[in-house]
């Protein structure tokens, strides 16, 4: 009780702060344009380069070497200028776009809304969220916590490609989860996978007490003015929102969500996340230097990939290149929002791969310590920021190249079978008694939505 007291005090001075106007987005460096957030609807202000303090030859070359390497929408701001767009942007900006596994740090957006309006903590074990009784985990699972699941340090048994090879097929991804084993104990071990945003998802909504969507559509994508009708989200079966990836969202609204990290949480004057867990995200944890709640980091020493072909670790930042203060959203063949809180800069961009570093974990962009593409891009792009020296740190340099693709590590038919027969009353057919058919109709219907509201 006393948490939620002192949490409630804190988000109240925050507000009185956002009020007063001292807790505005981090301000423009002397000399340099800023601009306002765009309205609903509107398009981003825009800037040439050097009314920002960017080398406009240095921007120019950086949007090629993103559009030369498979990357359909590219936007670079600062202060909240756009001064650079790719050039295919005028034909993607509104298409919706499997952003993958980003979708899992919009989930930790919505567990920090849930946090900031007092309805969960994150040191909150699970089981205080989840219904009781068979097939909801016993009290190891229940004890796991919020924070947990946030640095994917469960211990719950994972493998990345049986866990997603089930979309269309999952009857309850939350009781899947809850089946799958502890081979860890919670909080020890980083295991990258699909399970834990996935429970994460069901646990916020029960806290909040609503479908998860119409809680995104009201506390996040709402101030951000993203209309209903310009994304879908997929669910599973019974109609739960996946939490590991499936939000379909035009790039364009999505750099929104990288703006509004960028803003302190502030959209516009109102306040969406708290300045607190704003910045938590991008801290990471004592398990990989370059993770930290749902989102990955630039601050660690080390950065450990995704355990796809293998779980790799480097001994350098995810990004050298780059400000340490980055943090990232990151979804499968690099959908990406950058965003860089020293530089008040951020970057999005979406598209197919565009690693070519000789490396299996990087050329399937699941290890971000070794990406060629996000090094190279922003060596050049810091060059030409013109108000701070930002060091050169020289080439590339490939990681050592892992000979270890055994497919236990990501698509473990352990972990699969749990998925499709998560327990006794609940499997690929039933769940709970019934033949769960209401997430497939949602789907539809989402997709219908969003394909008929789609401009000409």
């Amino acid at each position: 009780m006393f948490d939620r007291l002192l949490r409630a005090a804190v988000g109240a001075a925050a507000m009185v702060l956002v009020i007063s106007g001292t807790a505005l987005a981090t301000p423009a460096r002397s000399g340099t344009e800023q601009c306002a957030l765009p309205a609903a609807g509107a398009k981003f202000p825009t800037a040439d380069p050097e009314r920002v303090a960017l080398d406009p030859r240095a921007v120019h070359e950086a949007i090629g070497y993103a559009a030369t390497h498979l990357r359909l929408s590219v936007k670079i701001f600062r202060n909240n200028c756009q001064v650079g767009a790719g050039p295919l942007d005028a034909v993607t900006d509104k298409i919706p776009w499997n952003i993958w596994s980003s979708t899992k740090a919009v989930v930790s957006m919505l567990t920090g809304i849930a946090a900031d309006r007092g309805a969960l903590a994150l040191d909150d074990p699970i089981g205080r969220y989840l219904p009781h009784g068979t097939g909801w985990g016993d009290a190891a699972h229940r004890a796991i916590t919020v924070r947990q699941l946030l640095t994917q340090t469960s211990g719950l048994r994972q493998a990345i490609v049986s866990e997603a090879g089930t979309l269309g097929a999952d009857s309850h991804i939350a009781r899947e989860a809850l089946s799958q084993p502890l081979e860890h104990e919670p909080g020890t071990h980083f295991a990258y996978g699909q399970r834990d945003p996935d429970l994460l998802a069901y646990v916020v909504q029960r806290a909040v007490g609503q479908d998860l969507q119409g809680f995104a559509q009201r506390f996040l994508f709402d101030p951000l003015g993203i209309p209903r009708s310009s994304y879908f989200w997929l669910r599973d079966r019974t109609g739960n929102t996946y939490g590991y990836a499936n939000l379909f969202i035009p790039p364009a609204q999505y750099a929104k969500l990288g703006l509004l990290m960028q803003n302190d949480g502030i959209w516009a004057g109102r306040r969406v996340l708290s300045t607190g867990y704003v910045h938590q995200v991008g801290m990471p944890g004592d398990t990989n230097g370059c993770y930290g709640l749902l989102f990955w980091s630039n601050r660690g020493n080390s950065c450990t990939s995704a355990d796809i072909p293998s779980a790799q670790t480097v001994g350098h930042r995810m990004i050298p290149s780059a400000p340490r203060d980055l943090y990232a959203m990151v979804g499968f063949l690099q959908q990406n929002n950058f965003v860089i809180p020293s530089l008040n800069m951020t970057v999005s961009w979406t598209g197919i791969l565009g690693d070519t570093a000789p490396n299996l974990g990087s050329l399937i962009s699941a290890n971000l310590g070794a990406s060629d593409l996000y090094y190279n891009f922003f060596r050049i792009l810091m060059r030409g920021v013109t108000d701070r020296h930002i060091p050169d740190p020289g080439p590339f340099r490939t990681p050592p190249f892992s000979f270890d693709v055994n497919p236990i590590h990501y698509a473990d038919p352990r972990v699969l079978l749990h998925d499709l027969a998560p327990g006794r009353s609940c499997n690929i057919l039933v769940c709970g008694g019934t033949i769960p058919l209401k997430g497939l109709a949602q789907n539809v219907e989402a997709i219908a939505r969003t394909l008929l509201s789609a401009p000409a």
